[in-house]
């Protein structure tokens, strides 16, 4: 009778917490302008009452789990991620232990040094062009476009090419690195239109293999190389997508690189994804199941990695051109998946959507930028002219 009478009492308290964690999590959602199990396309319907304890005890990384495993789901998910982060609900949960642990591991060590620097390429670049070629426009660009007189994904990734190469005045025989090539569009269009010579490098074999034949019979030399191992100059130096992956602790070796890489009066566009605020540690979901080592740099940690080094010259703001990149990015995974899923499991399905979707609801709110930073060795004599 006691077993059964404590067995009855752990039963309403299990219950109750649910109970509690259902509340919190219906007042939470409530604020972000979400119902759950509502009628708005953009409501949360709970498919499991685990859902509510998952999401109190590890908040994003919970959050972004559950879904993947279908214990809850949107009609547009990208809205309702939009409407969490425009709310900056993240901000109201109390941080978890596993927060702190990221935090220390983040402030102790260093994710993206030479031999951890492999690991997003191992989990991401590597994941099979396959992927890629169904996602992606036939530039094969894996960074945001720019959609300012662009009517297609393909239009906005030639935009921002000519865009890049105009803001940095590159001219025929000029020597350009491209650090973080990926499959070699940017190198192949500055080759091809301006006439530049370009090195390319990238840690991903899967990318050098496919850049080598996309550039091939121009000037351009593909390398599977890390950034830290140049020893040559250039008169132009690009990054584009690939600084999220420096980390803070390496951000000022970069820059004296760069620098010591550049022929006098060189210059370096930054095109970078970007943070509102100085963090050490990346969102705990994206971080495991998309760029582990990620990190998104603010204006005051670029401002000072780049001290004594460069003068800037102009810093560009495109982040709302992400979301409409991330949804053409969507549509066309999403279309392709037929053919996909011979390949990649349902799981994945769930996993690459929660990340398209949810990057394109926070740049849509505004929660994360797309910058592009132009650095000049020693500055532009009489004033650079702006580009855009």
């Amino acid at each position: 009778m006691k077993k059964i009478l404590f067995l009855c009492a752990v039963c309403t308290l299990l219950s109750l917490q649910q109970s509690d964690s259902k509340e919190i999590i219906d007042q939470l959602a409530f604020s972000a302008g979400i119902q759950l199990n509502g009628s708005d396309p953009s409501d949360i319907q709970v498919k499991d009452n685990r859902f509510y304890d998952r999401v109190l005890k590890d908040q994003s990384l919970g959050f972004g789990e559950s879904y993947m495993e279908g214990w809850w789901d949107v009609d547009a998910l990208d809205d309702c991620m939009y409407r969490i982060a425009r709310a900056s609900l993240q901000s109201r949960f109390k941080k978890s232990p596993s927060f702190y642990w990221a935090y220390l591991k983040a402030k102790l060590l260093n994710r993206q040094d030479k031999s951890k620097s492999l690991d997003v390429i191992r989990q991401h670049y590597q994941l099979g062009n396959d992927l890629y070629k169904a996602m992606l426009d036939p530039t094969m660009t894996y960074s945001c476009g720019y959609w300012k007189n662009a009517k297609t994904l393909e239009e906005a990734q030639l935009a921002k090419y000519d865009l890049i190469a105009r803001k940095l005045g590159i001219k025929t025989g000029m020597r350009v690195l491209d650090i973080g090539c990926g499959w070699g569009g940017f190198a192949k269009f500055i080759s091809s239109k301006y006439g530049a010579k370009v090195t390319a490098i990238t840690l991903s074999e899967n990318q050098a293999i496919l850049a080598r034949e996309v550039c091939k019979g121009l000037d351009v030399e593909i390398r599977v190389q890390d950034y830290r191992d140049l020893d040559e100059k250039f008169d132009r130096i690009v990054e584009i997508g690939m600084f999220e992956h420096v980390g803070v602790k390496n951000y000022r070796e970069f820059m004296e690189i760069c620098y010591r890489s550049l022929q006098d009066g060189g210059m370096v566009m930054l095109h970078t994804i970007g943070s509102n605020e100085s963090v050490l540690n990346a969102d705990p979901w994206i971080d495991r199941y998309i760029f582990p080592g990620g990190q998104l740099p603010s204006i005051s940690q670029v401002g000072k990695s780049i001290e004594g080094l460069f003068v800037m010259e102009d810093w560009h703001n495109f982040g709302t051109h992400y979301d409409k990149t991330l949804m053409a990015w969507f549509k066309n995974f999403d279309s392709n998946w037929p053919a996909l899923k011979e390949n990649y499991s349902p799981e994945f399905y769930r996993m690459w959507k929660f990340y398209l979707l949810s990057c394109a609801g926070a740049f849509r709110a505004r929660d994360i930028q797309l910058w592009q930073v132009v650095l000049v060795k020693n500055g532009v004599l009489g004033g650079y002219e702006t580009v855009r």
